[in-house]
């Protein structure tokens, strides 16, 4: 039988609740020792069927997140409807976020004007946009821009801290960003704020990379992981899907494989949110967001009120919740959404309901 107790646990696009089963296997007769799995003080959850042999009159059951209220507005000129890509750093006693502002949708040859924004908090709840000085932005350096005049690696910069043991402090912090066109290109920080390219070339061509790609050092798997975006067909055809390579010195990187997502559907994945759960890090928790690209929420009158952009009015999304234990393999434990649209008309329009990629602690029952 299985014994089991429960806890919660929250995560946040900025501020989400989940409860995961925690538990314990029992047998009725001593198992053999082929069989055994020791576990000693490592935590698991129970996100898919790895300890499970059998369960009667039980179920696993998702529990969904609930809204806490705005975390921060995106009401400066250089931030806007087009803010997105989401990243939340706990980085000792200051949360850090990092995130692409973006004003306007370009047409075709117009230079887009993204740029990265950086915010911090001390408790997760209040959320301060510093002043930084860095760059000029619309005329005037007092922004909380960390990267400007690179559009291209602003549209989906994605960082994280480096805790492979012996890394050099400039390099603590790290982020990726690009295109197929440019690859992966990397940046590295000493202090979060201020950022260079560790060289000009990317580390990783082998993607489209049109989302937000994801790179952590793994303690479990002694080496980098990164989760990247790629479609199941040629370019830009077929299914929004995920590839995983990794590297052992973050410069050379294995060959690409695509996720595994067991018996299930093919579904639109844009992003990916993958990153292992502190409390056990051998398991790799992810937030997806779920895109349907012909799925319109709206009517056609309702979403062209909302959206002044044509191209944005027919699509909707939600999110869902998968895990992995490394390897190509994602369980997908729970196929109903994670994260659903809300009562707001404005949260049914394309491309919303995106997760950001972080859990972050909050107290002993709570994540951001």
């Amino acid at each position: 039988m299985l014994l089991f107790r429960s806890f919660s646990r929250v995560f946040f696009e900025f501020i989400l609740t989940v409860s995961l089963l925690v538990g314990l296997i029992a047998t009725s007769a001593p198992a053999q020792e082929a069989d055994v799995i020791a576990l000693e003080n490592r935590r698991e959850l129970f996100v898919d069927s790895f300890l499970i042999d059998k369960l009667d009159n039980l179920r696993l059951q998702l529990h969904r997140p609930h809204a806490e209220g705005t975390a921060l507005k995106f009401d400066k000129p250089w931030e806007g409807l087009f803010c997105g890509y989401f990243t939340i750093l706990n980085d000792g006693p200051v949360y850090r976020m990092y995130y692409r502002g973006l004003p306007r949708v370009t047409k075709a040859g117009e230079e887009s004007p993204a740029v990265t924004c950086y915010a911090e908090s001390t408790d997760g709840v209040p959320w301060v946009k510093p002043n930084l000085g860095i760059f000029e932005v619309n005329g005037s350096r007092d922004n909380n821009v960390v990267l400007a005049n690179e559009p291209t690696f602003s549209s989906n910069f994605s960082p994280f801290i480096d805790t492979r043991p012996g890394v050099p402090a400039e390099e603590r912090y790290k982020a990726v960003a690009g295109t197929h066109k440019t690859g992966l290109v990397a940046f590295v920080s000493a202090d979060g704020i201020h950022w260079k390219k560790l060289r000009e070339e990317p580390i990783f061509t082998q993607g489209m990379f049109d989302s937000q790609n994801v790179i952590f050092w793994s303690a479990t798997e002694q080496r980098y992981v990164c989760y990247f975006r790629t479609w199941t067909g040629e370019k830009y055809t077929g299914f929004r899907t995920i590839s995983r390579t990794t590297s052992t010195d973050f410069l050379n990187w294995t060959e690409p494989v695509t996720m595994d997502f067991g018996d299930t559907p093919q579904e639109h994945l844009y992003t990916n949110a993958t990153q292992p759960y502190y409390r056990a890090p051998h398991i790799y928790l992810a937030f997806p967001k779920r895109f349907f690209p012909h799925k319109a929420a709206l009517p056609a009158d309702k979403a062209k009120e909302l959206v002044d952009n044509p191209n944005y009015r027919v699509a909707s999304s939600d999110a869902v919740f998968m895990s992995s234990r490394g390897g190509n393999h994602y369980a997908r434990t729970f196929m109903e959404a994670f994260m659903r649209p809300g009562p707001d008309l404005r949260d049914w329009v394309c491309r919303d309901n995106t997760p950001a990629l972080g859990m972050i602690p909050a107290d002993d029952r709570q994540l951001f």
